[in-house]
C-alpha cells in the first residue's frame, strides 16, 4: 500500500447480496465532513486547491475524509465497469396506455396525447387558487377570451415586476422581448384564421441555458462558454416544440455549469423560491421550476444529470419529469456529462408533462437500426383508477432518512394511495446507496472536467465563480482507477435494480431529504459550498441519472413552514407512461389542498 493509500472496502460478490426486507446489508448515512464556505471563505478554499502545493494535499484529505477513498479510490470491486446506462428493448407490459407510431409529427403526438387526457381537470382551491394548464391557454385563445399577443405583454410585464429590488427573483439569463412578441403575433393570426397548429400553439415555454434555443447563446450559467461554443441551431427538442407552435420565452437561470444544487448563480443572481423568495429553488434547473411555480409558464425544459430537474421542481412544488436515457433526443444540449445527463420537464400539472413528453420523445433519427427505437406508451390518464396490482419497492432505512415532516408527508401519501387503489408496498434492501452517490459524483465530475478541458484550458478563471472554480478542482482530481471503479459500482446496481424490479413495478422514495433552506447573502457573489444541505437534496435522485432510468416527482404536501414536498417514483427502463399514470393519481388527490406561491403571476387573469 502506498504512504498515502486509503484502505479500501472490499465488496462481495452480487450474487452474494441479500436485497430482502430482512437483509442485514449496512446502511451508510451520507458522511459529509465538509462545513458551508461562502464569501471570502470560498474565495480562500479555491485558491488553496488551485495551489500546485497544497492543492494535492488537501484533495486527498477531503476524498479521504468523505469516505470517496474507502468507498471508491481504492475498493476492490469483482464486476467489470459498466460504461454506459443504456437499456434493451424489453416486453414491457403496461396498463391503459396508447401506443403512438413514432413516425408522426409532434403535432400528430400532441393530438395523440390530447384524446389520452380527461375532458377537464378540476384544480381550483377553495382559497381560489389555479394554475393554469396547456388546456386553459389553447382554450382562451380558441374562445377569444385572449390571445397569445396578450400572453406575452402580460408575461414581459410579470418579468420586470419581478426583478424589483424586493423581489430580484432571477428567474431568466437571457430573454429577447421583440423576439418573444414576434413569436406570440404570428401565433395570435393562427388563432384568427381559426388554423393553430396544436395545442401547444400560443403556450409559454421557458429553456434552461443549457439547451440550444435561437436566438439566444447558450451560456450553460456562465459568462464565457457561449462565446467557445455559438449557439448556431436549436436543440432538437426545441425544434419539436416551435414546430407545435410553442413560443419559446428565453433561457433560464441555472446554477453555473450545472455544478451546484442551490440554484445561487454569482453572475446572475440566486433563482429564488416563489413560495419563499429567501429560500433556494435548487438546481441546477432552478429557474425552470422557479419560472412555472410562480406562473410564468406552464411547462418548461431543464436538463437533469443528478435530479437537476427533479430536485428543483421538488423544492419549488410543480412536477419534474426524466425519461428513460436515450428517450429524448441529445442533440443541441451541452455534453457536459454524457453517461448521466439529459433532457427533462418541468410543469404545472402531469398533464401538461404528458403533452410535451409526446412531442419531444422517440425521435427516430437517433436510432439505428430502427428495430432499437423503443415503443412510445401514452398512458390513458381517463382510466388512471383502474392500474391493477401495482407494487411500490420501499427500502425503508433510505426512504426515512429525510426530514420529519418529508418521511411523515411521502408515508401518508403512500399509505392513501394503497387505501384507494388497493396498490401493494413491497419492502426490500437496496444496498451501497452511499457508495452509488459517490461513484456517481465521481462519474459526473470527471466528465464534466473531460467535456469542458479545451476551453478550461485557455479560460480565465477569473470569468469562473468561486464554488465552482472549488467544484472544478475535486472534479479534475478524479483519477482513471477512481472512474472506472465508479463504472464497477454501476455494474453492480444496475443489477440489484433489475432484481428489484423482478418485485415491484416502481421504487418510491422521497424526492429529496430536505426542504427548501434558506439563502444566505454572503453567497450571492461568490456561490456557496453546503455539501451537506447538497447531499441531502440528492439523495434520492442518483439511480435516475447513474443506471438511466425513468423518475418524476410531484407533489405531496408541505413542510410545517409552508415549503413543499416531493413523492417520487423511479420506474423501469422505458416506463414513462407508468411512472405518469402514478404521478397523476397522486395529484388527484392532494391538488385540492395545493397552495399558492408567495410570488404568482395569473397570466389568464381577465381584462
Amino acid at each position: 500500500m502506498g504512504l498515502f493509500q486509503s484502505k479500501g472496502k472490499i465488496y462481495k460478490p452480487v450474487a452474494e447480496i441479500n436485497l430482502r426486507a430482512e437483509s442485514d446489508e449496512p446502511y451508510t448515512h451520507a458522511n459529509v465532513k465538509a462545513p458551508r464556505v461562502a464569501g471570502f471563505l470560498v474565495k480562500i478554499f479555491a485558491w488553496i486547491l488551485e495551489s500546485w502545493i497544497l492543492g494535492p494535499a488537501v484533495l486527498h484529505i477531503l476524498k479521504k475524509d468523505n469516505l470517496v477513498h474507502k468507498l471508491v479510490s481504492f475498493a476492490e470491486i469483482p464486476e467489470s465497469p459498466m460504461f454506459t446506462a443504456t437499456h434493451t428493448i424489453e416486453d414491457l407490459q403496461e396498463q391503459e396506455v396508447t401506443c403512438i407510431d413514432p413516425n408522426l409529427s409532434p403535432p400528430e403526438r400532441v393530438k395523440e396525447a390530447m384524446d389520452c387526457l380527461p375532458a377537464s381537470l378540476e384544480n381550483t382551491l377553495e382559497s381560489g387558487f389555479k394554475r393554469w394548464t396547456i388546456q386553459d391557454f389553447s382554450r382562451a385563445y380558441n374562445s377569444g377570451e385572449t390571445t397569445p399577443f396578450k400572453v406575452a405583454k402580460r408575461f414581459l410585464a410579470a418579468l420586470k415586476d419581478s426583478s424589483v429590488p424586493h423581489l430580484q427573483m432571477s428567474f431568466f439569463i437571457n430573454y429577447d422581448a421583440k423576439e418573444i412578441l414576434k413569436q406570440a403575433t404570428e401565433s395570435s393570426l393562427r388563432y384568427e384564421k381559426g388554423t393553430p397548429i396544436s395545442v401547444l400553439d400560443g403556450v409559454l415555454v421557458a429553456v434552461k441555458d443549457e439547451i440550444d434555443c435561437l436566438p439566444y447563446p447558450t451560456t450553460g450559467g456562465t459568462k464565457w462558454l457561449h462565446k467557445a461554443r455559438p449557439c448556431t441551431d436549436d436543440a432538437v427538442c426545441v425544434k419539436k416544440l416551435r414546430s407545435c407552435g410553442a413560443i419559446l420565452v428565453g433561457k433560464t437561470n441555472m446554477h453555473e455549469l450545472g455544478a451546484g444544487t442551490s440554484g445561487i448563480n454569482p453572475h446572475y443572481g440566486p433563482a429564488r423560491n416563489p413560495y419563499n423568495i429567501n429560500r433556494v429553488s435548487g438546481g441546477s434547473s432552478s429557474g425552470s421550476a422557479a419560472s412555472v411555480c410562480a406562473g410564468l409558464c406552464p411547462v418548461a425544459l431543464g436538463v437533469d444529470g443528478g435530479g437537476s430537474v427533479r430536485m428543483p421542481a421538488a423544492l419549488c412544488g410543480v412536477v419534474g419529469f426524466k425519461p428513460t436515457t436515450g428517450r429524448f433526443p441529445s442533440s443541441g444540449v451541452l455534453p457536459l456529462n454524457w453517461t448521466v445527463g439529459m433532457a427533462g420537464i418541468l410543469a404545472g400539472t402531469v398533464e401538461d408533462v404528458l403533452i410535451i413528453y409526446a412531442a419531444i420523445a422517440n425521435d427516430i433519427s437517433e436510432f439505428q437500426p430502427k428495430s432499437l427505437l423503443p415503443e412510445l406508451n401514452i398512458p390513458q390518464l381517463k382510466s388512471s383508477h383502474l392500474l391493477t396490482d401495482i407494487k411500490f419497492a420501499k427500502y425503508g432505512k433510505w426512504f426515512n432518512d429525510s426530514s420529519a415532516d418529508i418521511k411523515s408527508c411521502c408515508d401518508d401519501a403512500l399509505q392513501l394511495l394503497s387505501k384507494r387503489y388497493g396498490w401493494k408496498t413491497v419492502d426490500v434492501t437496496i444496498p451501497e446507496i452511499e457508495e452509488m452517490r459517490l461513484a456517481h459524483y465521481v462519474t459526473i465530475g470527471s466528465e464534466c472536467t473531460t467535456s469542458l478541458a479545451p476551453q478550461l484550458e485557455k479560460i480565465n478563471y477569473g470569468e469562473l465563480g468561486w464554488d465552482v472554480r472549488v467544484a472544478l478542482q475535486v472534479y479534475g482530481s478524479f483519477s482513471s482507477r477512481e472512474y472506472l471503479n465508479a463504472q464497477r459500482i454501476r455494474n453492480r446496481q444496475m443489477q440489484f435494480h433489475k432484481e428489484i424490479f423482478r418485485r415491484a413495478d416502481v421504487i418510491v422514495t422521497p424526492t429529496t431529504g430536505v426542504t427548501a433552506y434558506p439563502l444566505q447573502r454572503d453567497a450571492f457573489s461568490t456561490g456557496e459550498l453546503d455539501y451537506i444541505n447538497g447531499a441531502a437534496l440528492i439523495r434520492f435522485s442518483i439511480a435516475g441519472n447513474f443506471l438511466g432510468l425513468p423518475a418524476v416527482t410531484v407533489l405531496a404536501g408541505y413542510d410545517t413552514e409552508g415549503m413543499p414536498i416531493g413523492l417520487q417514483f423511479i420506474g423501469k427502463p422505458w416506463s414513462e407512461a407508468t411512472l405518469l399514470h402514478l404521478a397523476f393519481a397522486i395529484q388527484a388527490m392532494f391538488i385540492h389542498s395545493y397552495r399558492k406561491p408567495e410570488v404568482f403571476y395569473d397570466l389568464l387573469k381577465t381584462e
